[in-house]
């Protein structure tokens, strides 16, 4: 398969052997530990590297390829795969399985239902209880922009062993499940070893009367 076209002017960080970072270009394999020869300065490399993630996820919507690409946007696709993982549900019960509060659901989910993806239905065991679930349209448009994004993903890790593939993902899992508990810790920020500390300011000794 022909690899995807970088269309951005993002270059991947590396670090000379004073700390400093250094920008090269981002083809060709990636930095190895020797490159980073502080906690510091492998600390800045990677949340440079989740900043380029991130926007090249945002620009291309992890969209695929094919017609189907850039068609489904991030709310949309996670609303959708939950639903299809773990079947019918209330509002309450989506919102917290994807952690956030109830009103953003309500509000992405609006869309879905206008245009037939998902539907409202009655609960199995209560009839008073509304849940939320796939339609058959849901399913068929789910589906087509799974294999889209398939196939982005098979192309993006082309030359890429098994193993590494498995790694990547494990890894990247982690990460997205440490980031929000890591947000939310209240624990005192501590500079990483190799970074340097910031002194406490001095008071000023008091004046004399």
């Amino acid at each position: 398969m022909p690899p995807i076209q970088d269309m951005t002017s993002d270059a991947s960080v590396s670090q000379d052997s004073t700390g400093a970072l250094d920008q090269k270009d981002s083809g060709g394999p990636g930095p190895t530990a020797s490159e980073f020869p502080d906690v510091a300065g492998l600390l800045d490399a990677l949340q440079h590297q989740v900043a380029i993630f991130a926007r090249r996820a945002e620009q291309t919507r992890l969209g695929g390829v094919g017609q189907v690409r850039n068609t489904m946007d991030r709310a949309a696709y996670l609303l959708l795969n939950r639903l299809d993982l773990e079947g019918p549900m209330g509002v309450k019960a989506l919102a917290a399985g994807m952690g956030i509060d109830s009103s953003t659901v309500t509000r992405q989910v609006a869309p879905l239902v206008d245009t037939g993806l998902v539907k409202r239905t009655s609960h199995p065991e209560d009839g008073r209880a509304v849940v939320l679930e796939l339609s058959e349209r849901g399913h068929a448009r789910l589906e087509e922009v799974r294999l889209s994004r398939r196939l982005l993903m098979q192309r993006a890790t082309d030359g890429w062993t098994e193993e590494e593939k498995v790694s990547f993902t494990v890894l990247l899992t982690r990460f997205n499940r440490g980031l929000p508990a890591a947000k939310q810790s209240q624990v005192p920020e501590e500079a990483p070893d190799g970074a340097p500390r910031e002194e406490a300011p001095r008071e000023d000794p008091p004046p004399v009367s």
